[in-house]
């Protein structure tokens, strides 16, 4: 009997052992790629990207290990990594899909009256020319080195008279335009970006941070004490962290500074897009903030918002952002929509530890992690090139197709809010008004919607303007035609001719 019940127990585990089986294999095939809904939940989806190789100080065959790396540059096939602790930067240079080669490292230059090598460098941008810009922070200095590396001019602190003379100038991150004008944060600036023109000169500061506050809170700070007044807030802008120019010369910037409740209200903005005159123009059209996740709590080993320490930003105006806090890569679209988030905190492959630095080259990403010393290379799925390939295809106005591939993409994931939002887009360029509507009906979308039932509304009356015409006429002429037949009989009936003849 005994041994009946065993066996029974045995077929009753293996079955259960096989049911697990599948459910087990669908769990990893379920990514850790999410968006968010209309509703604020997270809408878990198949992965957009995917790990392609981790390059380590060992894979890149290093003499010298990698220390505290700092940033990741790309200039057409070739990466530079700025090797901080080791003062020097790595230049790398892409070999097919899936590998780099070290082609030198960069530890000093010729030429100058200062020194020749770097100090903690943060930085690099490159022009177009060749011409290598460097921010040499131990140096206290902004380098510029011909593509042969000799030196050809430095950036130094700015002279303003509203910064401490006490300052060190320390420049942290850094972009350059077409015209060879330099754009720089510096640790300790939070007047914004520090510009400089193609000369050295030093032309002001771009871009600060809004600064809000109470005025009961001004009104007492004015009344207390000096060391009442220490203890106080100040009234200041934050720095930013990281900066990106895109392709049509705008500086995206990025900061992680801003208090929980700011980011939540939307009093304070963790991305902004700057134009030339320093103001925000970012597209802020999506349900929530543009602040990475939107639960700051600590559950599951995270402490407060996502800290977006970097952006990049692709040619089809998606700009990515990288959350150094809990590990993450967020996606958005230009009407600031989010198109995809991903990683977490871990030691696994599509995991990170405290990444700092995100590039792109063409749709594939590199996510710099210094406490691992590694750089991530993550490539789009097939999935993630048809979202990719639905929105260029309506970018370059093609809505049919455009369409067509967002119908596919609700095959692969039909909790993708973008997809309908893409198809309805897609509908209005082509004048389908009315099928557009239940789109963004469907998905909550209220500006689209509004948009798309202006112009049905319009395309209605239009197509049914006789009838509107017929019908106005017949209100106003029925009565009127009524009204004078009554008038007239009312005259018959009251005129004294036609009373004696009765």
């Amino acid at each position: 009997m005994r041994t009946k019940i065993a066996k029974i127990s045995a077929g009753l585990l293996s079955i259960l052992i096989l049911l697990m089986v599948p459910m087990t294999a669908y769990a990893e095939d379920t990514s850790y790629t999410y968006i968010y809904d209309y509703w604020g939940d997270v809408q878990d989806g198949p992965d957009l990207y995917s790990v392609c190789k981790v390059f380590t100080s060992s894979d890149l065959k290093l003499d010298v290990k990698m220390k505290n790396p700092q940033s990741i540059y790309c200039y057409h096939d070739h990466i530079y990594i700025c090797d901080s602790g080791n003062n020097r930067i790595i230049e790398l240079k892409r070999v097919g899909t899936e590998n780099m080669e070290v082609l030198r490292t960069i530890d000093s230059f010729q030429g100058g009256t200062g020194p020749t090598t770097f100090s903690n460098p943060t930085d690099i941008a490159i022009s177009e020319e060749g011409e290598f810009f460097i921010a040499d922070q131990g140096n206290q200095r902004i380098v510029k080195l011909d593509k042969d590396l000799n030196y050809m001019m430095e950036f130094v602190k700015p002279v303003d008279n509203t910064l401490d003379p006490e300052l060190a100038f320390q420049p942290k991150k850094l972009v350059i335009d077409t015209a060879g004008r330099v754009y720089c944060i510096a640790t300790g600036i939070n007047k914004g970006l520090v510009k400089y023109e193609n000369d050295g000169t030093f032309s002001g500061f771009i871009g600060a941070t809004p600064v809000d506050f109470d005025w009961t809170d001004y009104v007492w700070k004015k009344l207390a004490t000096q060391a009442q007044r220490a203890r106080m807030e100040s009234f200041v802008p934050t720095e930013y962290d990281n900066l990106y120019m895109d392709k049509e010369g705008f500086i995206y910037v990025v900061t992680g500074a801003p208090e929980d409740a700011d980011l939540k209200t939307g009093e304070a903005d963790a991305v902004r897009k700057l134009n030339l005159m320093g103001n925000d123009i970012l597209v802020r059209n999506g349900e929530w903030n543009i602040i990475g996740d939107l639960y700051m709590g600590n559950a599951g080993g995270y402490d407060g918002h996502s800290y977006l320490a970097d952006v990049t930003v692709l040619d089809n105006d998606i700009y990515v952002c990288l959350d150094k806090n809990r590990g993450r890569v967020f996606g958005y679209d230009d009407q600031g929509n989010m198109v995809f988030a991903f990683g977490g905190a871990g030691n696994m492959d599509g995991y990170f530890r405290g990444p700092v630095s995100i590039e792109h080259s063409g749709y594939d990403l590199m996510i710099l992690d210094p406490l691992d010393g590694a750089v991530t290379l993550m490539i789009p799925t097939e999935y993630g090139k048809l979202v990719y390939q639905a929105i260029d295809q309506f970018d370059q106005g093609d809505y049919t197709a455009s369409g067509e591939s967002w119908e596919q993409v609700i095959k692969y994931n039909g909790n993708y809010d973008l997809a309908y939002i893409g198809i309805g887009r897609s509908l209005l360029r082509q004048e389908r008004y009315r099928e557009a509507m239940d789109y963004f009906e469907l998905k909550y979308d209220d500006e689209n919607y509004s948009k798309a039932y202006k112009q049905y509304r319009k395309e209605w009356v239009e197509e049914h303007i006789v009838v509107i015409v017929i019908v106005i006429l017949a209100l106003f002429l029925v009565p009127m035609t009524i009204g004078k037949i009554k008038a007239i009989k009312h005259e018959i009936d009251t005129d004294e001719f036609f009373t004696r003849r009765k």
